[in-house]
């Protein structure tokens, strides 16, 4: 290693700045999921339909997957310090906005741009940790930004129900405003400036990887609603996602200086880690997804107590994180970590797989907490292999594809499993229906427990619909069972990567 080429870069107050862009990373995380559990109150208020109150969720999503991209470039050109802190006070005052909006287009609005600044703060803040600890601390900086993307999302909707319930939708956004004060100062007062550099913006590829990626978040997040294949919206939207990406993929071939650098993935540690984030991200989301429906609609808990529930996976997630920093720093290989996380997935999945419509409340909470340690013993090693055989410039773009990844994951996976709940739930409807007979056995306590009214028959098909829809809520969990398993040999695919000792880095300085 020369001195051209540096592991890391000094800082003053490190700590400061660790503690300011998980700030960052935290406020981000949390808009992915804090409000889903405020859109039944938003659509009253703002007197928005089904389908208008829906957009309040794609908007956020559509716009920051397509700003992702640009953090490389943008980095370069205005320096990583300036574009944080540009992201920082854009993300908390469209916030604001957001949390004073009082009109349904007003609200989507300033989800977009919302969406749009805090596209950049999670790669940032991933690769600003990166540049400034030594390569052999990268799995404890890695573990403490991972506490921030990864308890975000599931902190997200008990934090945001307990707020609607208290006190008012409102305050979903607004409770960014403090925590977006503090990263803000404490960047300001951390974070050197760096160098830029000005270079030409790419902007057909640009247009072309945005057309790609704006086409894909709306086909994954409209197509359960709009029948899939059966709308022409949905199939125009996956016309010009292959499109997009198709002409992306050409113009990378020809260009001498591309948008996004796909070359990339010509490395295998980089490449099996975005295959893992990609996996990573269907998991954490889907399941996300899933279980508050699961607690809320069928098993009649209120939002607080679905919270209350859901939070010890959090729990589960930060213990993996403390623990797992220290067994890299201590030359434990990643790919066993990841190994292990994996199969604590898997088996906490194959638990879910066996809940019943009465399953007690401890198994919820046990179950949360193994998938929470899983998830977090998986994601501090593939985020820390990523970037181990790339060069330290560039972090900043491989982040921005990396955090690309784990959202597109994501929209991959919610759009799956609800596709395949609605679908499921008709299919065993049916198949339970058609074996209530006035003939069978079955049918013999029938009229006592619900009657013969038209009352009781409603109470009947009630409780058929519940059942089906627990059995579909069931095979869903299986599904994404049998893909963390399947995901596993990808570790093959990764290449061990040799500790560096803190002597060899401070002797390249």
């Amino acid at each position: 290693m020369s001195a051209a080429a540096p592991t890391h870069r000094e800082v003053a107050n490190r700590g400061l700045l660790v503690v300011s862009v998980m700030l960052a990373t935290l406020m981000q995380a949390l808009d992915t999921t804090i409000a889903n559990v405020a859109l039944p109150n938003m659509q009253g208020t703002l007197s928005a339909t089904q389908d208008q109150i829906s957009w309040v969720l794609t908007s956020y999503i559509v716009a920051a997957a397509i700003a992702t991209p640009a953090t490389g470039w943008l980095a370069s050109i205005m320096g990583r310090r300036r574009l944080l802190l540009i992201a920082i006070a854009g993300f908390t005052i469209a916030s604001v906005l957001c949390g004073l909006a009082s009109s349904i287009g007003g609200m989507v609005a300033f989800r977009l741009l919302q969406g749009l600044f805090g596209a950049s703060l999670v790669p940032l803040s991933q690769s600003t940790l990166l540049d400034v600890y030594p390569r052999e601390k990268h799995g404890a900086a890695m573990a403490m930004w991972g506490m921030g993307v990864m308890v975000g999302p599931i902190l997200g909707p008990p934090l945001g129900g307990w707020l609607t319930d208290v006190y008012s939708w409102h305050w979903v956004f607004l409770i960014n405003v403090p925590i977006g004060a503090l990263a803000l100062f404490g960047v300001a007062a951390s974070l050197p400036t760096d160098e830029t550099q000005q270079t030409r913006f790419d902007w057909r590829g640009f247009a072309f990887l945005a057309i790609g990626i704006g086409a894909l978040q709306l086909f994954l997040d409209r197509s359960e609603q709009q029948d899939w294949f059966g709308s022409v919206e949905i199939q125009v939207e996956a016309a010009l996602a292959f499109l997009g990406f198709y002409l992306y993929f050409v113009h990378w071939r020809f260009s001498a200086k591309p948008f996004l650098n796909l070359g990339l993935f010509a490395d295998r540690n980089f490449l099996a880690s975005n295959l893992f984030i990609f996996v990573l991200g269907v998991v954490l989301f889907a399941t996300m997804a899933l279980l508050p429906p699961f607690l809320q609609n069928l098993m009649n808990y209120p939002v607080v107590t679905t919270g209350l529930l859901l939070a010890p996976r959090g729990i589960g997630t930060l213990i993996a994180m403390m623990l797992v920093g220290r067994l890299m720093a201590r030359g434990v290989d990643a790919r066993l970590l990841a190994c292990i996380g994996m199969l604590l997935t898997a088996y906490s999945l194959w638990q879910m797989m066996h809940f019943s419509l009465d399953v007690p409340q401890h198994v919820i909470v046990t179950t949360g907490v193994v998938q929470g340690l899983g998830l977090g013993l998986v994601f501090v090693p593939i985020s820390t292999v990523a970037y181990s055989t790339l060069p330290m410039t560039a972090r900043t773009e491989a982040a921005g594809i990396f955090s690309l990844m784990r959202n597109i994951g994501s929209s991959v996976g919610i759009s799956i499993v609800m596709t395949l709940l609605s679908r499921n739930t008709q299919i065993n409807h049916a198949e339970i229906a058609s074996r209530l007979t006035p003939f069978g056995n079955n049918m013999a306590q029938l009229p006592v427990v619900f009657g013969n009214s038209a009352g009781g028959l409603a109470a009947l098909n009630g409780e058929v619909t519940r059942q089906a829809s627990g059995i579909a809520f069931l095979n869903d969990f299986w599904l994404m069972m049998v893909l963390t398993a399947a995901a596993i040999p990808l570790l093959l695919l990764i290449k061990p990567v040799k500790r560096i000792s803190a002597p060899a880095i401070v002797a390249d300085h």
